[in-house]
């Protein structure tokens, strides 16, 4: 085989091998969203970029306080929702007085702004559901309206959102809960 071919050859290889390890890393290992709506808001915003890690939640359950992207029941098509995990597997969730409670505890919430939240429940979570709310608890549409969530809805755990950058922000950074 002649040099030239082979040089091209090589870089067929190169492009190809770089393709292939992009599209695994992006379907894999992490994949970056574009917010959609405003129920996250004063944490992400529309039109945010995030950074979503695909891979943790095949090492370890997902924790109260997470911000994740999940499929909300019924819905296999558009965009996937963005809310923070309120209540685990076996736990049961409500709201009095305007504070989240979860088994009977109140939830620590600093990212929550201004909002005096109706009471609701109290939800006991079955085993592999998980108990979902936005940030912006007036527009959010989570689990108060459509119920938990099943593990295999979660797409995975938002990181940091990264654009603009004046919105940039490291998610976990933002998990203060109650124990």
């Amino acid at each position: 085989m002649n040099r030239a071919l082979r040089e091209v050859l090589d870089w067929v290889i190169i492009i190809a091998v770089a393709f292939g390890a992009s599209y695994g890393l992006r379907h894999w290992v992490v994949e970056p969203y574009r917010i959609q709506m405003s129920s996250m808001e004063t944490t992400v915003f529309p039109n945010d970029l995030v950074m979503v890690d695909k891979l943790s939640y095949r090492f370890h359950e997902p924790r109260r306080g997470d911000v994740i992207i999940f499929w909300p029941p019924g819905v296999t098509t558009g965009d996937p929702y963005i809310k923070r995990l309120i209540g685990l597997p076996g736990e049961t969730v409500e709201a009095r007085d305007g504070r989240v409670l979860v088994d009977g505890n109140p939830l620590d919430e600093p990212y929550i702004h201004g909002y005096v939240m109706s009471d609701f429940g109290p939800t006991t979570v079955a085993q592999g559901q998980f108990f979902v709310m936005g940030d912006n608890r007036a527009v959010s549409l989570d689990s108060r309206s459509f119920g938990t969530i099943p593990l295999d809805s979660i797409v995975g755990r938002a990181m940091f959102a990264y654009w603009p950058l004046q919105h940039a922000v490291v998610l976990r950074a933002l998990t203060v809960v109650a124990q």
